[in-house]
């Protein structure tokens, strides 16, 4: 554990690192990227004729490959493993307890006599995982059930690293209910195709297929390696516990966007090469606000391979750190005071015949089509924030939301003025029978949408769910989460309000409304019952969350209250109704993210209790000694009258810091009784809520005292690296 000499050896092995810097394969990055995976291309080489297309069709519209043709596809994907130097696969899916998960099988096969052969077929593309008890289930299996499976996902294509063979799949249980993030997903973009391309109908009859799209903005902090060691409570629970802010944080604000350090940038230069070899289109870096904070950022792709994708460049992130003597740090919240790291997912719809259909165009026809779209999300949001807000919920995100570089708990819509205004109008315009002169001005007004939108869509960044120009940002997840959590809320509302959209517009048209008039008093419906969620403002301020509540908008700041919605009936019929998730499925993911949140705050108490007792208190009281040994010796030195004057600020000093040792004491005693009786507790709701009300606080209060006790023991004696040397080393 961490002594003054290992904050101080720590301090001075980050002093001598030097940068790492590695050459890619090639200066031009066309040359490299997507080496390392399975495409179309590799495909085309390694696959016959009839089995790349059997591949290719169970991509685009998820139709089954025969046995047959997937032992060929199974030969054909290990060769061309081989050639990449691969010995082992493994099926890498997303289960519920994290990122990825991968068990590593040989190709390498005995057959006897001494001798073996390197074998695939396709029955291996689905495999059981007997140990898949060992994952959480919310109780959706029985003990004798405890069996998973996992199946390849062809719409993902499968990648090497290092020396194994990576095979995107879903994992279900043995009784088909969904173990992980990617089945509900890929249930979610389904329904959303086929919602979105019905009402794409109203416009173009050539539209036959909508993809959602994503672009995710990935944000972390980098510590070096030594300094993170030396910090137990980063190294057991991703963030620090304690640690006083120093004089200079971010309130300069001047690494944002600044120049990147050498270290760090040959650092990015060499995850960004595995990346990009592993078709990962990674594009943008830059410093982030926080020092020692940075983001990184792909361009926009298909969602279900962009969820991929950001699981994928975690754990390479996080891999090639180690060899530069860093650690990613995709904890919501690591360094108290200063800018806190989320994953702005940026959502998209994009149709088969190349149309991004919330991209403005042209043309009044277009431009209806593209309001449609827009407006059904606005009100999509409306309906269903509470099951928005329950998708970035999490005991990291909790330390975020509502700060001064995130959204609040409260969700609303920034679309800008000049939008506002327009949908404003048609609600206005937009009433009894329209004649023809009416219908011309309204088509005059939406055609002009592409005019008044350019350079006004600002990036509010105090709103959840911002509109920028061609795409909605969902702005409240977390950097340490899944995007297939909140991308599989977001289609699957979506989703289901196109479904209501398209079957109140049929209505219209069925008793003899023409279609335009139809789509646009439905239109104006819509705007009107959702005005609530839109909001221009400040969402810091204590004015919108007076506002909010005169609206009707809930504000839930904590965890276990914004899962709630996951019990809810109208919550379960959802996602019942577009066959996302069960009700069983919901319940399970409901009780496995409570029993997340309480094992979370557990551990963060327990580090925060050791710590405190055993390093915090232990090195308090060991300068108070020094203080009680030089009074001592001034007492025994100088005349009374001068040994008093000489004394007081020690005593001072002594006095004060037993006042701010009893209260850690004291408050580690109530923390850890507090989280014996929510022990107790057999409803997870309840031990969660117990944890929250209870045992969170503790740590508060704890930190507190402990950040005051830093400013008052002598620097030499602190054990544990300072908030200074945590942001500023480097």
């Amino acid at each position: 554990m961490s002594t003054p000499r290992n904050r101080a050896k720590a301090i001075e092995e980050v002093m001598s690192r030097q940068p790492k810097f590695s050459e890619p394969p090639s200066q031009k990055i066309s040359d490299y990227f997507g080496a390392n995976v399975f495409n179309d291309d590799a495909m085309r080489m390694f696959l016959t004729e009839e089995a790349w297309y059997a591949v290719r069709q169970a991509s685009l519209h998820g139709q089954r490959i025969d046995r047959k043709l997937a032992d060929q596809v199974a030969s054909g994907m290990k060769e061309w493993a081989a050639t990449k130097g691969a010995t082992h696969y493994t099926h890498w899916f997303q289960p519920l307890t994290g990122l990825s998960a991968e068990k590593h099988d040989a190709f390498f096969e005995p057959i006897g006599g001494g001798r073996s052969i390197e074998r695939f077929d396709g029955s291996l593309l689905v495999q059981q995982e007997p140990d898949a008890s060992s994952f959480p289930n919310g109780g959706i299996r029985n003990t004798f059930e405890a069996r998973g499976y996992t199946a390849w996902d062809p719409s993902s294509p499968a990648f090497v690293i290092g020396r194994t063979l990576c095979i995107p799949t879903i994992f279900i249980s043995y009784t088909g209910e969904a173990l992980d993030y990617k089945m509900p997903l890929l249930r979610a973009i389904h329904a959303m195709d086929e919602a979105a391309t019905a009402v794409c109908q109203y416009f173009d009859k050539d539209v036959t297929k909508v993809n959602a799209t994503l672009g995710w903005e990935q944000e972390y902090f980098l510590i070096d390696k030594a300094l993170y060691f030396a910090r137990p409570d980063i190294m057991m629970t991703g963030r620090a516990l304690f640690g006083h802010l120093p004089a200079k944080g971010q309130q300069l604000e001047d690494h944002y966007f600044g120049s990147i350090p050498d270290r760090v940038r040959a650092f990015m230069r060499d995850f960004e090469t595995e990346a990009l070899m592993l078709g990962i289109p990674v594009k943008t870096r830059h410093n982030e606000v926080a020092p020692n904070q940075f983001e990184c950022a792909p361009v926009f792709e298909e969602l279900n391979l962009a969820v991929d994708h950001n699981v994928l460049l975690m754990d390479i992130m996080e891999k090639t750190a180690q060899k530069h003597d860093f650690r990613v740090l995709l904890h919501e919240k690591p360094y108290a005071g200063v800018n806190g790291s989320g994953k702005h997912n940026n959502w998209s719809l994009a149709t088969n015949t190349g149309k991004n259909l919330l991209r403005p165009a042209k043309t009044p026809k277009e431009n209806l089509q593209f309001l449609t779209f827009f407006v059904n999300t606005i009100k999509a949001i409306h309906t269903h924030a509470d099951v928005l807000r329950g998708s970035i919920a999490s005991a990291g995100n909790d330390h975020r939301l509502g700060a001064n570089e995130a959204p609040p708990a409260i969700i609303s819509a920034f679309i800008g003025d000049h939008l506002s205004n327009l949908l404003d109008g048609l609600e206005k315009n937009i009433k009894g029978v329209m004649t023809p002169d009416r219908k011309t001005e309204l088509k005059l007004d939406i055609g002009r949408i592409p005019s008044v939108m350019l350079d006004n869509t600002d990036r509010n960044r105090t709103s959840p769910f911002a509109f920028t120009g061609n795409k909605f940002e969902f702005r409240a997840v977390g950097s340490s989460a899944n995007c297939a959590g909140p991308m599989t809320v977001l289609n699957t509302i979506v989703a289901s309000q196109l479904r209501q959209f398209k079957k109140d517009v049929d209505a219209l048209i069925a008793k003899g409304t023409k279609k335009d008039e139809a789509i646009l008093r439905v239109l104006r419906d819509l705007i009107a019952s959702s005005k609530a969620i839109r909001f221009e403002g400040n969402g810091y301020g204590e004015e919108w969350v007076k506002e909010a509540t005169s609206r009707g908008l809930k504000n839930i700041k904590d965890t276990p209250r914004a899962l709630d919605i996951w019990a809810h009936k109208d919550t379960k019929k959802l996602f019942a109704e577009l066959e996302v998730m069960s009700a069983v499925e919901l319940e399970a993911r409901h009780e496995i993210m409570l029993h997340s949140y309480i094992l979370k705050i557990q551990i963060e108490s327990r580090v925060a209790g050791d710590l405190a007792q055993n390093h915090i208190i232990p090195t308090a009281i060991a300068y108070q000694n020094r203080l009680i040994t030089n009074v001592k010796g001034l007492r025994e030195v100088l005349s009374a009258e001068k040994a008093k004057k000489a004394c007081s600020t020690q005593v001072s000093l002594i006095e004060e810091m037993s006042d701010h040792i009893g209260e850690i004491k004291t408050m580690v005693d109530r923390m850890v009784a507090e989280r014996k009786k929510a022990n107790l507790l057999s409803e997870m709701r309840d031990k969660a809520i117990a944890y929250c009300d209870h045992v969170r606080p503790c740590l508060d209060t704890i930190r507190y005292h402990a950040d005051k006790l830093e400013l008052l023991v002598d620097d030499e004696l602190w054990p544990l690296p300072k908030m200074r040397e945590l942001l500023y080393t480097r």
